[in-house]
């Protein structure tokens, strides 16, 4: 069985339609840098005309002569996205006309089914477009799409040519970089390109970044296939399989090597929160964000205060900041799925050691993991590993202010205290087994949305080690963002369960952050935005409040927001 080559003599006419170079289809040859896009005014996007030149000429009655092709040829698309199996009795042809089968997109019975996504620079506010926008963008009225030579071949055979200057080929290497320089930019790339700097914008509600995606309706689920004669097609089908080649379509985008991960920000059922729960339901704070947390395969929740057997009745105005909290109010955190439990809290050791322990037990009885804190210093400081999916994470944080607030040690329970030294070499080594290592901060807390220079630099320190993902579960007001080297920073995502609605504006606000992982990478983060509509409970922001307080985060993080 041989392995295809590229269609040359096609993609030669539509790289010179495109002024671009484009290598032959491996996965080690790196694409060329386009010389027509080296600046902010690239050459406008010239579709290739060679699909619809050669479309004519096949439905031509008086067709110029062809060279004659192999009895048994196959054409294949040059935005064909996977290397096919021929059989032996089977020719690639360069010459479509004239070729018994074509492989093209848009057509069934699939040999593959390919997901693109529609993205955007990480810090954009637009969240979804509907399919008939994206149409009218393509041609002409809209943003700017960029795209690789590659996937323009699919869409200009599947959309047409586009109209005006708003579709652009660059190269893959560059699409990233242009979206986040230009002001007002989508991009068209296959899944497997998606990286966190992205953000993957929801087309007529599906994304392919979520577990309810269903490639069935998606509008950017392409299907590869043979087209010709029935009866040629169907031999072309039956030797294919019987070479060997897999019976299912290829694909690049499959659920079963997908995880979801939520982080989550201050969890303390206390004072006001836990008075409104013990009035309204102990699940009354979760009632319009519990699908969200419900939905996602591993939910981390940090939860700073210990429960206590003898927790006295919540007190809405109460003093001092001694927490504990009743036993009975865990049925919030299973009804949630909590997963995995952090206590680097700066409270976990505010009702003494036996509630400490009572804590623990709970969680065991549970099954609910913990880290960041524990019986032992020894023993909070060693991550959570979960499998799932093919996918390892590995979950490793402490608290950063120490002293009195990190109390663990050889045999006293507590929070654990940084260890930077430790750290860095146990982060190195999750990684190199293969871990995507999610690192979670108790920190300074200040009620801002800039980042202080002392968060930087420990945040950047673990980043450095090899985390994948650092996240700041002490704010109770949001805070900005950071991509370090190839690290995904989230400063402070604010409270989840807190009492803090009147404190000032933005501690009535906050992020859940989702955090998608496939075949071993961190490939997308989407941020959920609540907002508090009393002490206890909290709902999912309306467009306007949402793109007032994305606006201010991403403005804080150093960045303007693409619109």
């Amino acid at each position: 069985m041989r392995q295809l080559q590229p269609a040359t003599l096609i993609l030669a006419l539509f790289l010179s339609a495109c002024q671009i170079t484009v290598q032959p289809r491996t996965s080690s040859t790196p694409e060329a840098t386009p010389t027509s896009f080296v600046s902010e005014t690239p050459t406008p996007f010239q579709p290739p005309d060679s699909l619809a030149t050669e479309q004519a000429r096949s439905q031509d009655p008086s067709p110029t002569p062809q060279p004659t092709a192999a009895v048994s040829s196959v054409w294949i698309h040059p935005g064909y996205p996977v290397a096919l199996g021929l059989p032996d009795s089977w020719t690639e042809t360069s010459d479509r006309p004239s070729a018994m089968v074509r492989i093209e997109p848009g057509v069934h019975p699939e040999l593959a089914s390919w997901v693109y996504a529609l993205a955007a620079a990480f810090p954009t506010i637009q969240d979804e477009v509907s399919s008939a926008e994206l149409q009218a963008a393509w041609r002409g009225g809209g943003p700017v799409i960029f795209l690789s030579g590659k996937t323009a071949a699919v869409f200009v055979s599947l959309w047409g040519e586009p109209d005006g200057e708003q579709v652009r080929v660059v190269a893959e290497a560059q699409l990233l970089d242009r979206a986040w320089r230009h002001a007002n930019a989508w991009a068209l790339l296959p899944f497997e390109m998606l990286e966190p700097r992205w953000k993957v914008l929801a087309v007529d509600g599906q994304s392919p970044v979520r577990r309810d995606f269903d490639p069935q309706v998606y509008a950017l689920t392409v299907p590869f296939g043979p087209s010709g004669a029935p009866e040629t097609v169907d031999r072309f089908l039956q030797e294919v399989a019987a070479s060997g080649s897999p019976a299912s379509a290829a694909t690049n985008r499959e659920s079963s090597r997908l995880t979801t991960v939520i982080l989550s920000g201050v969890t303390a059922l206390v004072r006001a929160t836990a008075w409104t729960m013990e009035r309204q339901g102990i699940l009354y704070p979760a009632q319009d964000i519990g699908p969200w947390l419900r939905e996602a395969d591993i939910t981390h929740i940090s939860n700073e205060v210990p429960f206590a057997e003898n927790c006295p009745p919540p007190i809405p105005n109460q003093p001092d900041l001694i927490f504990c909290s009743d036993p009975r109010y865990l049925a919030l955190l299973e009804d949630i799925g909590t997963d995995v439990v952090e206590l680097t809290g700066d409270h976990f050791h505010d009702w003494g050691t036996e509630a400490m322990y009572l804590t623990l037990e709970l969680y065991d009885q549970l099954g609910w993991p913990y880290y960041g804190g524990g019986a032992t210093f020894q023993e909070g400081r060693q991550a959570v590993l979960f499998e799932h999916n093919g996918n390892k994470i590995a979950f490793i944080g402490c608290n950063g202010k120490g002293g009195t607030f990190a109390r663990a040690d050889e045999s006293t329970p507590g929070a654990v205290r940084c260890d930077f030294d430790w750290l860095r070499a146990e982060i190195g080594r999750l990684s190199q087994d293969g871990y995507q290592v999610i690192f979670t901060f108790q920190h300074i807390e200040y009620y801002s949305y800039w980042i202080t220079e002392r968060m930087a630099d420990d945040f950047r320190a673990v980043a450095d080690a090899g985390a994948a993902i650092v996240s700041g579960s002490q704010a109770h007001h949001p805070h900005g963002f950071e991509f370090y080297g190839d690290s995904f920073i989230h400063y402070g995502l604010g409270n989840l369960f807190f009492d803090q609605l009147s404190v000032e504006t933005a501690t009535g606000q906050a992020f859940i952050d989702r955090h998608v992982f496939y075949d071993g990478r961190h490939i997308s983060t989407e941020l959920l935005t609540l907002i508090f509509e009393d002490y206890a409970r909290s709902r999912p922001m309306t467009s306007i409040e949402r793109t007032a307080l994305l606006e201010n985060v991403f403005s804080a993080s150093g960045w303007s927001h693409q619109e």
